[in-house]
């Protein structure tokens, strides 16, 4: 995939290095922008393998609305794992947020994804198709603020009049090597479903990455083992593949038939959202810096 290579490029031609949280310095790049095209296949990155069972379940928990990672362990997807408290809640989950915003001044809760699919549906020509995961309350205080914090979907219409559904995602921490290609999965996911749900084609998935970033080593040479550069050297100098295409079952007709499935096993949930000619490059592994 052209754009994230190019983005891994660019960190690395304009990065310059920069201490965080986490203890392990970074090369960081503010201010990265690109879009994709769904019509030239669906974006998982082909220079590297990644697990698309861990992108649908990831975002089946998101949409769920759920603070705790029990859908998470039940299949085995481990993102959240360093994240989850001695329970298994995660009180900055992204998902609780989508479903469940707090209405200021009021004791009632906002659900944003019901909003905007109907919103799609009897308004396509709104631009406040908004849904944000950035609670300041929450976010100030939390030991993991969201990172993709916030995306607005929005219809365009081709020459042929065609409407095409479109999404664009700001995020403002960007792990360039772990997290933005399951970031841009996951968003492309929910573009994709959310246009199944409302009768339309996707369209482009848009991305901005304020501070766009790849973990290092130090300058003194401590700390390799969380060295990200090798590995995303290893992938520029690999060919990209034809990217795959996503199908949605045709019995997924509503929100609530995707809600039915979080009972579901695996192989049930993913003949729903079927992933074909994907054929990647052999997995790299990168350590995560927490």
């Amino acid at each position: 995939m052209k754009q994230y290579l190019d983005l891994v490029a660019e960190v690395l031609k304009r990065g310059t290095r920069k201490e965080n949280r986490t203890g392990v310095d970074t090369i960081s790049a503010f201010n990265i922008n690109y879009s994709i095209d769904m019509e030239d296949g669906f974006p998982l990155l082909t220079t590297k393998e990644i697990s698309w069972k861990n992108i649908v379940v990831e975002n089946l928990w998101f949409l769920s609305g759920d603070l705790h990672i029990g859908l998470l362990k039940k299949h085995g997807c481990k993102f959240w794992d360093h994240w989850a408290d001695e329970d298994g809640f995660v009180p900055s989950a992204y998902g609780n947020f989508w479903r469940k915003f707090p209405v200021h001044g009021k004791p009632e809760y906002n659900d944003q994804v019901r909003y905007v699919l109907d919103t799609i549906k009897k308004n396509p020509n709104s631009r406040r198709m908004v849904i944000s995961a950035w609670a300041p309350g929450n976010a100030q205080t939390s030991g993991l603020p969201p990172c993709h914090l916030l995306f607005i979907f929005n219809v365009q219409y081709g020459k042929d009049g065609i409407p095409r559904l479109c999404v664009h995602l700001t995020q403002r921490s960007c792990d360039v090597a772990l997290g933005v290609p399951y970031n841009i999965a996951g968003y492309s996911f929910l573009l994709h479903l959310f246009a199944h749900l409302t009768g339309m084609e996707p369209g482009t998935f848009g991305h901005t990455l304020v501070d766009a970033h790849i973990y290092t080593k130090k300058a003194d040479g401590s700390m390799k083992e969380y060295d990200h550069i090798p590995g995303l050297k290893e992938q520029l100098s690999r060919e990209t593949c034809e990217l795959p295409k996503l199908v949605i079952d045709s019995s997924i007709k509503t929100l609530d038939d995707v809600m039915d499935l979080i009972d579901a096993d695996i192989d049930t949930i993913l003949s729903k959202f079927k992933l074909e000619n994907y054929n990647p490059k052999p997995f790299i592994p990168f350590k995560v810096a927490v």
